[in-house]
């Protein structure tokens, strides 16, 4: 019998329980939550943990690393692979491996064969003796490369999921293309969360018919309008009782376009309007992004907290007013979580039409979207938000249904399993 989760309470009259004989989904990442508020991989554990209450068996395959203080065994089962010693050298995956997530650190070079090599004969070797249904590998590499090989090897169904940094890592070098390729090939299903990273891998031998377009969601009953703690926070934080409140959260990397709600809030659009911007994440830019606001003279605006525990960020999306997401296309990126969530708690969302913000923003009804590298538009989206707390509120209900009634957890994870049963009863090919 399995047991379900706390959360599970809140929604079972939403959740229609999966009666389908079950499955064995094995999982390969090298990001997931190593402790108690980890942000690591968080994505892909609520998308398990999902799959394991719909009653399918779920083992996950991961990189160690010395950070781990969490149990193994669970509702979903998580084996860990070492490839160096001494074990201060596990240095891969978990939001370490690449720079500004534009290209791989130098140390992924040197480490990486240990880790594709150790990772295969790890996953082979569970694979050969338990003999899951199907691979599900987030990131084509290093993980679709490794699930590739052992597919191919024993016969098991493969889907490969591209989250993001991964579509600019295989096309790096020719060695990373062919590794890409191969694993491209060999998947029956691939992913993704947004068109730029569909058309990205494309480049490289994707094909588009294997293709479905699903994001990673959020956990509708985990993050939820609640104003507890709401007021301590405004109050730490130093921002003014009337003030409105842009959140920016994620990794202060390129991609992110963070840069540009900076400019934006130099406009002159805005000056009469209390607008303050609280920026959760840390990265490679942080430093120059900082010194960009006191050179335009809008560091008095911003608040920069780091980063924030998976057990504390609710408290921050329900302070927000509304949730900035100005992602630009180069690098290709894919939907970022904070978007589900910042919806999940009832906030509307201003967005580029990039790196999958149209899969889930609905222009005019959940949030505004805007062009990408346009401070100017982006300043004028903030003003229409911040001046209308009405209009606000609108946008925020629909977007806390729209989660609800499509792109929550329980819903996304149910697509997976409808592909994932329709592998198993193909006949395989290999490519």
């Amino acid at each position: 019998m399995i047991v379900s989760p706390p959360h599970a309470l809140i929604f079972a009259e939403s959740r229609q329980r999966c009666y389908t004989p079950l499955m064995h989904i094995g999982v390969l990442t090298h990001n997931y939550p190593r402790f108690a508020g980890d942000f690591s991989g968080t994505f892909v554990e609520a998308l398990c943990e999902e799959l394991a209450w719909q009653q399918q068996r779920v083992t996950v395959w991961a990189p160690y690393d010395p950070a781990y203080r969490r149990p193994l065994d669970g509702t979903v089962q998580l084996r860990l692979y070492r490839y160096a010693w001494p074990e201060s050298l596990h240095k891969l995956g978990y939001m370490r491996t690449m720079q500004s997530d534009l290209a791989l650190r130098l140390e992924a070079y040197a480490l990486s064969p240990a880790l594709f090599a150790r990772g295969i004969q790890a996953v082979m070797q569970d694979a050969r003796r338990d003999r899951p249904d199907v691979l599900h590998a987030h990131w084509l590499l290093p993980n679709g490369f490794i699930a590739a090989v052992v597919s191919r090897q024993l016969g098991i169904p493969l889907a490969i999921s591209i989250p993001g940094s991964d579509a600019q890592v295989a096309r790096s070098n020719p060695l990373f293309r062919a590794m890409a390729r191969f694993a491209l090939r060999q998947a029956t299903l691939l992913t993704a969360n947004s068109a730029d990273l569909r058309d990205a891998v494309m480049q490289i031998g994707a094909d588009l018919h294997r293709f479905d377009m699903i994001i990673y969601g959020t956990d509708p009953a985990a993050l939820r309008p609640d104003t507890t703690g709401v007021a301590a926070l405004r109050q730490q934080l130093n921002i003014a009782p009337d003030a409105v409140v842009a959140l920016c959260v994620g990794r202060m990397v390129p991609k992110k376009g963070f840069n540009v709600l900076i400019r934006a809030l130099a406009d002159p659009i805005l000056q009469a309007l209390p607008i303050v911007g609280v920026m959760v994440g840390e990265g490679d830019d942080k430093a120059a992004w900082q010194a960009l606001a006191s050179q335009i003279g809008v560091a008095d605006r911003l608040r920069w907290v780091g980063t924030v525990p998976k057990t504390a960020i609710g408290t921050y999306y329900n302070l927000a007013d509304f949730l900035a997401m100005p992602s630009v296309s180069r690098p290709a990126d894919g939907l970022n979580v904070c978007v589900l969530d910042a919806m999940s708690c009832g906030k509307p969302v201003i967005g580029t039409p990039v790196a999958g913000n149209p899969l889930a923003i609905v222009d005019g009804a959940t949030g505004v979207i805007v062009p990408e590298q346009d401070p100017a538009t982006l300043a004028a989206a903030l003003a229409l938000l911040a001046a209308n707390p009405e209009l606000r509120q609108q946008m925020g209900a629909a977007a806390r249904q729209r989660i609800e009634d499509e792109l929550g957890w329980p819903h996304l994870a149910r697509r997976y399993i409808a592909h994932f049963e329709r592998m198993t009863e193909e006949p395989r090919h290999n490519s």
